[in-house]
């Protein structure tokens, strides 16, 4: 039934929510503000539903945090004559060197799996990780399950902790935008108000 659905779904969001690290949000967030007091910019990459996700914080970052942000799937149009014409594996890894990423950016992740070379999951990361390690950019993000190759080369992420295996995308996805929302609102990195809030009550 779908009373069952729902409530047992809330029930998993609520356990997700009493685990998730406090520790990996404070790293996020100091991730953030180093990088907006280096002078840096952040690049956020996102497949499937994490490509929208990646969209909505950079637009919270520009708007709301004065950082500048950039997500790679904003352009269509690039994206699509990368994948064409070089191949979908090197999509983010070629707009990342076009982009001049460099040692005071930081590469923010949103990622079910995290990627994974051995299992094909979400390969157009690993040769961005690689480009962001290499340059020596900071590297962030929000995963589920382990978090894959993106969570091991991070130095500030967050994983979504497990609590029902068949449901860890959904689980995932949905805090993704919870975790980013409540980094962007935090005192530290917040510089202008959001609307409502501007207007009162």
């Amino acid at each position: 039934m779908s009373r069952d659905h729902i409530e047992s779904f809330l029930e998993e969001s609520k356990a997700v929510l009493e685990r998730l690290d406090r520790e990996g949000i404070s790293r996020l967030i100091a991730q953030l503000v180093k990088t907006r007091e280096q002078g840096g910019r952040v690049f956020l990459l996102g497949l499937g539903g994490s490509a929208s996700m990646a969209s909505h914080a950079a637009n919270d970052l520009r708007k709301i945090c004065r950082i500048e942000a950039y997500a790679a799937c904003d352009n269509v149009s690039e994206l699509t004559a990368r994948a064409n014409d070089e191949g979908w594996e090197t999509v983010f890894d070629g707009w990342l060197e076009a982009s001049r990423l460099g040692s005071r950016d930081l590469l923010w992740i949103f990622s079910v799996g995290g990627g994974d070379a051995e299992r094909g999951v979400s390969r157009p990361l690993l040769p961005a990780i690689e480009r962001a390690r290499r340059v020596g950019a900071g590297i962030a993000g929000v995963f589920g399950r382990d978090g894959g190759q993106a969570a091991a080369a991070a130095d500030a992420c967050l994983i979504v902790p497990t609590v029902n295996p068949r449901r860890v995308t959904a689980h995932t996805e949905g805090f993704q935008a919870l975790i980013w929302h409540l980094v962007i609102s935090a005192p530290a990195l917040q510089k202008d108000p959001m609307k409502w809030e501007a207007l009162g009550s």
